[in-house]
């Protein structure tokens, strides 16, 4: 469904991404991961159309969108799941959910969307008309989801969901990708530093370092890797 090919990324004179090749199936969830600064997150703006790469294509259910703008990437059935959750504070749970059915694809199906996000996710039901800002950050990461979802896309990106949080909502989030996956059949192209948890949903990862994809292969192979358990789960 995603294949990036060679992509390369600079800021000014400094590379961000060296090289990145990747491919997301559909149905898997596919992790990348890596330490703060790695690249992750600038890896997933350029597939959104955020950064144009200086060289690499990215194709999309067979289709080139290098250069695309975001709203037509988005219209595509491509959604994207910000860091740091970015909902509209002032507006409330139920506002911000119409928000995310502004694509054209969305549009005819959005009061159907509506009624499905709040049966998926009760505590957003509870809360409609309460403001989004007063959301506890669990609360408010689900609304991001939420919001997400209903632009129907086909692939959605998740930007360090745990980022944040208590352990117990992690997990909650981590439950809720879980299921997204296993019984709405959604790919997802998760980024974390999370690593235990995000290998251990996959099906398969990637890990980033300084720009570059270093080590790649099944969650469990990447888990049981002696390199991944050194750098990055202590062990």
């Amino acid at each position: 469904m995603l294949k990036v090919s060679n992509l390369d990324l600079f800021y000014g004179d400094a590379q961000a991404l060296d090289d990145v090749s990747l491919e997301v199936a559909e149905g898997e969830v596919v992790a990348i991961v890596g330490a703060n600064g790695a690249g992750k997150t600038s890896l997933i703006r350029t597939v959104f159309g955020m950064h144009r790469p200086a060289s690499g294509e990215i194709g999309f259910a067979g289709r080139s969108i290098v250069g695309e703008p975001r709203h037509r990437i988005c219209n595509l059935g491509i959604g994207q799941v910000a860091e740091g959750r970015q909902v509209f504070a002032g507006m409330t749970v139920a506002e911000n959910l119409e928000m995310g059915a502004a694509a054209p694809r969305a549009r005819a199906g959005a009061a159907a969307a509506m009624k499905r996000m709040l049966a998926l996710f009760p505590r957003l039901q509870e809360r409609r008309r309460q403001r989004a800002g007063t959301l506890s950050g669990g609360e408010q990461q689900m609304l991001a989801i939420a919001r997400c979802l209903m632009g129907q896309p086909r692939l959605i990106m998740l930007d360090e969901p745990s980022l944040g949080l208590a352990p117990v909502v992690v997990d909650d989030v981590f439950a809720v990708i879980r299921d997204l996956n296993r019984r709405e059949g959604l790919t997802i192209v998760l980024v974390e530093q999370n690593v235990v948890q995000s290998l251990a949903l996959a099906h398969r990862g990637y890990v980033l370092e300084n720009g570059r994809i270093v080590i790649s292969g099944s969650g469990a192979a990447l888990l049981a890797d002696d390199r991944v358990r050194r750098a990055y789960i202590g062990l």
